[in-house]
């Protein structure tokens, strides 16, 4: 008698996302592995009739998505503070920062995130109105591509910037004409407030953050993560969820290179390594970023930024130079450590790829799978070279939309070269590996959406808009195949990412099978369960 399993999945179009793309009619789960996929005779013969079983016809059964950069901490932070995301008015944004503000009036520092640029315009958002709703303690609020602050005088004031101010190395001020900064901070400053002002989290708070993160992402099938920002306090709230049992899903946590220090500081994140790993964490990555992005004339090009963009900005801001970006990739490589660069810019992206090739010729091929993250404005001529090094692909298929930041914001700044945003469709037929991501909260982790956005390259709000090029089109395939075998390989996670004999049992049960369209927009579907390690983790 064949031994039974714990749980038997029937009725549902089940997509296994393997090498063949098999679809089949039932998986049968043991513990936390599968150990049948095929027809429901050929299933229940090799498990019986023993164990809880699930009829699910008209739903699509798919791996677990894993997601490759993210900041799930961060995002659970927002949800909890004053979040932003779900508005797109100043007005507003400003009953909601002033409800905030009133309802907790002990918090020291207002704090959260989610204002959209374009929202502003060119001039960005301004002090003196969030004095109007908060003008007796610091905010401090990141835009939705966390490469802006918005502050309020308080919060100046207690920086002690003014007029005679400089910038930064790796940011710089919106300032009046009189020079005075008007509240919007770009790149390095608003990461000076980030970094010495507004009072970090506690590792019970980033637990309860954790926490968040972990019930609103597993309830859109996700199953794993890479979180794209981990310092040390973070990596202890992650061990430590994960030593009291309560991280249901594997994540890499990338350790965070501090762009204002060198090559001493491989050592921390070596011991940042070995402590961090262990059970469902693995701190075996370490990222970089290399510029800001295009939307601020931050994103480092090989070419100046458009007219008055050009004359104030020149071709962005580079935050590691190409020696010392060499070094570090050398050393990290030839420690083990999986590198994570964030690179959005054409010169940025051409310094990421050099600097692999550096490490490739010094250490040799091996299996670290380094990858590029967002990938937004390639050379075209770099594009050949993610799969001659092995790079990986690692792509926000959500940004790949006509939206007003590209509208209104990308377009004036690049000019002709908007003509190759997000090449999707070529960086697949060049034989790179392709995983997706969200960035949330960045951009909404949905993965219902980001798929839409990937396969039609539309605004989900306005599709009348057209597509963003759409011959940088892919199909719903490979879309699925980069949040899943895409995502579980950059991850390093070999037991994931397809459903098949042996592999850990993780899935996701959507409504409805996405490849049918008569029944809707991609986006419109939902995930109605979530399985990790063979346990339910999301079943409203």
């Amino acid at each position: 008698m064949p031994e039974p399993a714990d749980l038997v999945i029937t009725g549902a179009d089940v997509f296994t996302v393997d090498p063949a793309r098999r679809w089949v009619e039932a998986v049968a789960i043991r513990g936390d592995r599968i150990v049948a996929v095929g027809t429901e005779a050929s299933v229940r013969e090799a498990v019986g009739t023993g164990g809880q079983h699930l009829h699910l016809p008209g739903r699509m059964v798919v791996p677990g998505f894993q997601d490759a950069h993210i900041h799930a901490a961060f995002g659970a932070r927002n949800l909890l503070n004053v979040n932003l995301d779900d508005l797109v008015d100043r007005d507003a944004y400003l009953e909601r920062i002033r409800s905030f503000a009133e309802a907790n009036p002990d918090l020291p520092w207002i704090v959260g995130g989610g204002w959209y640029s374009p929202v502003f315009g060119d001039a960005g958002p301004r002090a003196s109105d969030l004095d109007a709703v908060v003008p007796d303690r610091p905010v401090f609020l990141l835009n939705t591509d966390v490469h802006a602050g918005w502050v309020n005088t308080r919060t100046l004031e207690l920086a002690g910037w003014n007029a005679d101010t400089p910038d930064p190395f790796d940011g710089y001020f919106v300032r009046d004409p009189d020079g005075t900064p008007t509240g919007c901070l770009q790149e390095g400053t608003a990461y000076t407030i980030l970094r010495e002002f507004v009072p970090p989290p506690s590792v019970d708070e980033w637990k309860v953050y954790l926490r968040r993160a972990q019930q609103h992402l597993t309830a859109l099938g996700i199953t794993g993560w890479q979180d794209a920002w981990v310092e040390p306090e973070l990596l202890t709230a992650y061990r430590e969820l994960d030593d009291e049992g309560e991280l249901a899903v594997r994540v890499v946590a990338a350790l965070w290179w501090d762009r204002h220090r060198g090559i001493e500081q491989v050592d921390e994140l070596l011991a940042g390594r070995e402590r961090g790993t262990g059970g469902r964490v693995n701190a075996g990555t370490v990222k970089i970023m290399l510029d800001g992005c295009p939307e601020s004339a931050t994103g480092a090009m090989l070419e100046p930024y458009e007219g008055a963009y050009g004359e104030a900005h020149g071709s962005g801001i580079v935050f590691v130079d190409d020696e010392m970006l060499r070094e570090a990739a050398m050393r990290l490589d030839a420690e083990g450590f999986q590198i994570h660069q964030h690179a959005l810019g054409d010169r940025a992206i051409r310094s990421a790829l050099d600097a692999i090739q550096s490490a490739r010729h010094m250490n040799g091929v091996n299996d670290h799978r380094h990858h590029i993250a967002h990938l937004q404005l390639p050379d075209p001529a770099d594009i050949p070279r993610l799969r001659q090094l092995g790079v990986i692909a690692n792509i926000q298929p959500y940004w790949a939309q006509p939206d007003p930041a590209i509208e209104n914001l990308t377009r004036p700044r690049v000019g002709g070269r908007a003509e190759r945003l997000y090449p999707v469709g070529s960086i697949r037929a060049s034989g790179a590996v392709l995983a997706f991501g969200s960035d949330w909260p960045v951009t909404t982790p949905n993965v219902m959406h980001e798929l839409d956005v990937a396969v039609n390259r539309e605004s989900l709000a306005a599709r009348d808009r057209g597509a963003l090029h759409p011959d940088q089109r892919i199909d719903l395939v490979a879309a699925l195949t980069a949040f899943t075998r895409g995502t579980a390989y950059l991850n390093h996670d070999d037991e994931a990412g397809m459903l098949a004999p042996g592999m850990r049992a993780d899935l996701a049960v959507i409504d409805r099978n996405l490849f049918d369209r008569s029944l809707g927009a991609i986006a419109d579907a939902t995930v109605e369960m979530t399985i990790a390690s063979g346990a339910v983790v999301f079943d409203p």
